[in-house]
């Protein structure tokens, strides 16, 4: 007798699920089509236009497949996904594991190649930045779309020091990161107010008014040409030069005898951003256990039950931002130390999109989960350039650059429908109530962190 019922509920289902499939294809065929379908071509003076109807026929059957049979792949798929945990391990095995991680990580450089070290150096880079928007996002539970100024922040001040002082990169890193901790302590005075999409939009603003600002004022910044020939970091006063930029000076090669090798330069830039990178790191996670961690929390989860416990809402804010905005200085600082040139066009909004879906991706308040979002996202664009397959689809002149904001979209739609809270979830507070028995035997509750 419930036959007939089911098969009905199931036929609506499936012209449900078809008639859905049919307008994402739509919707996808006018998406895709002037991104892949259109490319331009010059042949001499003329450009052309030569359509590409196979790689939209392509992604139109893909995404018609995927959603017509998608409560069957995703749903089940997705009730039987394992939850991703870090594995429960004592404080020995935690310390033999993370100094088995380092000692791999100091010594990977030594053995594979510039190429490889050069963008492991700049993953690096990301997960400084990613750690300090983890700060103000996943500990405080504030969207912050604007990082990217403090970024930029951090990286002019350094290049403006030398310009004009001929400060080192050691004399102006900790200045660099006070600096955009300033700009995050007086972003966070008008923002006090706002929440959800009002603050991403405001923060969002802020990021576009420092960009238009280094772009403006041409006299101070260098507007558009920005500033060039920024000094490396040297080691201990040596510079890691062929030759000594100033007369009677000293390099590194020659200190110890060596032979110069540009290769020395690349290994000591990565090794100093994995140093900067650990140091963020046990920062951040020595904060998220200390009394301004915990309000951080509190803030995220409820902020009416914060101010009636009497936390200083204002103050937790302010320090939620100086504190993140700190580490993107660091990082900026980093990064025009080692691009030895910077530009208003290296902060873009883009940069912030990125960081933030580093953040998303790995889970936010997990710190391991964004250190490795960070690096899968910016290695896995330089593990796509290398697939032959990708080749053969898109032409050898395929460069996934073009295309990252498109793989790291594709990521987080997926990540969404598996792991809505990222790779490693985090939302479990530091304190938490259990139960013992005292002398007399009753229950008495007693708070642990």
């Amino acid at each position: 007798m419930s036959t007939a019922p089911a098969a009905s509920a199931s036929g609506a289902g499936w012209r449900q699920n078809l008639g859905h499939a049919l307008m994402a294809t739509v919707l996808t065929a006018i998406v895709v089509t002037p991104i892949f379908g259109l490319h331009l071509e010059r042949a001499g003076v003329r450009t052309h236009i030569v359509p590409r109807w196979d790689m939209v026929g392509w992604a139109c059957l893909i995404v018609f497949v995927v959603q017509l049979l998608h409560p069957w792949i995703f749903g089940r798929a997705t009730r039987r996904l394992p939850r991703l945990a870090l594995p429960a391990l004592s404080a020995r095995q935690n310390t033999v594991l993370l100094t088995l991680v380092l000692l791999v990580a100091v010594t990977w450089p030594f053995f594979a190649g510039r190429n490889a070290v050069d963008i492991a150096t700049l993953a690096m880079i990301y997960v400084m930045l990613g750690l300090g928007l983890n700060v103000v996002v996943g500990f405080a539970g504030l969207l912050d779309l604007g990082f990217v100024g403090f970024y930029a922040v951090g990286a002019y001040t350094y290049a403006l020091l030398f310009h004009w002082a001929g400060w080192s990169f050691w004399e102006a890193l900790p200045l660099a990161g006070a600096a955009a901790a300033l700009f995050g302590f007086v972003l966070g005075f008008p923002v006090l107010r706002l929440r959800g999409d009002y603050l991403a939009i405001v923060t969002l603003g802020f990021g576009e008014i420092i960009r238009l600002l280094l772009v403006n004022l041409t006299s101070f910044t260098g507007g558009p040409d920005g500033i060039s020939s920024i000094p490396k970091p040297s080691v201990f006063g040596l510079e890691m030069a062929r030759s000594p930029s100033v007369e009677g000076g000293t390099t590194f090669h020659q200190f110890f005898g060596l032979e110069f090798n540009s290769l020395h330069m690349v290994i000591f830039l990565y090794l100093m951003a994995l140093l900067l990178a650990v140091v963020t790191l046990w920062i951040s996670n020595r904060l998220i256990r200390m009394p301004i961690g915990r309000a951080w929390e509190a803030l995220r989860e409820d902020e009416i039950a914060c101010r009636s416990l009497g936390i200083n809402t204002t103050k937790t804010k302010l320090t939620a931002f100086a504190l993140g905005a700190m580490f993107g200085g660091f990082a900026g600082s980093f990064f025009a130390a080692r691009q030895g040139f910077v530009s208003p066009e290296s902060f873009t909004f883009m940069e912030s999109a990125v960081i933030v879906a580093i953040v998303v991706l790995g889970g936010m308040g997990s710190m391991i989960g964004v250190a490795l979002a960070a690096v899968a996202m910016i290695g896995g664009t330089e593990i796509l350039r290398e697939l032959d397959f990708l080749k053969a689809v898109f032409g050898e002149g395929f460069d996934p650059d073009q295309y990252r904001m498109l793989f790291f979209g594709l990521a987080m739609v997926l990540v969404m429908i598996w792991k809505p809270r990222g790779f490693v979830s985090a939302r479990e507070p530091t304190v938490f109530l259990t139960e013992r028995k005292s002398i007399s035997g009753s229950l008495v509750k007693e708070g642990h962190g």
